[in-house]
């Protein structure tokens, strides 16, 4: 990190990344603030909502540190930013990833205007990846650990956003950061790692989904038009997905479990195939919109390098075709599982991130899921 002296706010989150990322521009020498950000308001009794012991947990960790502490309630705009886009893109049958948006516009926008507001060179969150500045351009990279690596979740941030922000952990891998936690003796050092939707928690997802869109049951069918049985409404399944079905003891055929190949949203029929490797799983091309690019500038067409549609999925080797309008054809050397609308098609030339879009359409030889 830059040996210059900066005053920074982090965004504290009461887990441990955070926490390190804090206690590490602290040792820099740096002016930092650890700042709770509330995204999220709801007093449903049957699920309580963990932000008041997670507040408490980046509180210790300031208090240990010496620096000083707030809360910051950002829930008005996570409501209209992030989950209204999350309400609707379920309302059209795709599966949106929220924590994307949240990145862009509540951790890298909201709390960057507050942190400015509060004299703020810099922010910095527990995010594992890194920033590399070159000839005036700043250029995401990858974290170094591969199973940590969340520049996916990034890749909407711009020129901008970068400039002013600073990830701690992209040299570290996760259990050196909890060798650090354990050794400066915060009590989270061990907590476990927040995973899921971050405002459904432990909730039912079906039932907290409900509470917000109107549902339509409907027939499940095999693309040759058997009926296996009845689904809950198209927004409750996703592409790919085995648990939840109700039609196990539908055996026939190859005698395999069943998938979520496709949804017709015009017959509001859900589509599964039997076995997780049936043809109608895998997509070799897909077109994204809404492109976002972390240089300003988008490739030259054709491009060829890598992409993933999924966290943690190994980068895949794919060209771009055609980029228009904020959209962009892509076409995967070898055919991709589970490819989902609503997703994220990120984009790679080895360790930099250049950007990505919302997958709109995949298309396998044989169905093309909308």
């Amino acid at each position: 990190m830059n040996t210059e002296k900066r005053n920074i706010i982090v965004g504290m989150s009461g887990g441990v990344d955070s926490s390190v990322a804090a206690y590490l521009l602290t040792r820099a020498g740096h002016h930092v603030q650890g700042i709770f950000m509330k995204n999220w308001a709801d007093d449903d009794p049957e699920y309580p909502c963990t932000a008041k012991e997670d507040a408490m947990d980046a509180f210790a960790v300031c208090d240990r540190l010496g620096i000083p502490f707030d809360a910051v309630s950002f829930c008005d705009e996570y409501r209209d930013r992030v989950f209204a886009l999350f309400l609707a893109e379920y309302r059209a049958g795709r599966t949106p990833n929220p924590d994307v948006f949240c990145n862009q516009e509540i951790k890298f926008k909201a709390f960057l205007h507050y942190a400015e507001s509060q004299g703020a060179d810099r922010i910095a969150t527990g995010h594992y990846a890194r920033i590399v500045h070159h000839d005036g351009c700043a250029r995401l990279l990858k974290g170094v650990d591969d199973n940590k690596d969340q520049s996916y979740f990034l890749y909407r941030l711009n020129q901008q956003q970068l400039h002013r922000a600073l990830f701690p952990l992209g040299e570290l891998r996760k259990p050196e950061v909890r060798q650090i936690a354990a050794a400066q003796q915060f009590a989270n050092f061990n907590k476990k790692d927040s995973t899921g939707i971050c405002f459904i928690g432990e909730r039912h997802f079906q039932k907290f989904l409900a509470r917000f869109i109107a549902t339509q049951p409907g027939e499940i069918q095999t693309p040759e038009g058997v009926v296996l049985g009845e689904h809950q409404g198209l927004c409750f399944y996703t592409i790919g997905q085995r648990q939840g079905l109700g039609i196990g003891g539908c055996r026939g055929g190859t005698g395999q479990p069943w998938f979520v190949a496709g949804k017709d949203q015009a017959r509001n029929v859900l589509i599964v195939v039997q076995g997780s490797n049936h043809p109608l799983l895998f997509s070799r091309e897909l077109s994204a919109v809404d492109l976002t690019w972390i240089s300003g500038t988008p490739p030259a067409i054709p491009w060829k390098g890598h992409a993933k549609t999924r966290y943690r999925q190994a980068d895949q080797p794919c060209t771009i075709t055609a980029l228009d309008h904020g959209r962009a054809h892509v076409v995967f050397h070898e055919p991709q599982r589970a490819v989902t609308p609503g997703q994220s098609v990120v984009f790679y030339e080895g360790e930099r991130c250049l950007g990505g879009g919302i997958i709109d359409q995949c298309r396998s030889s044989e169905l093309t899921a909308a």
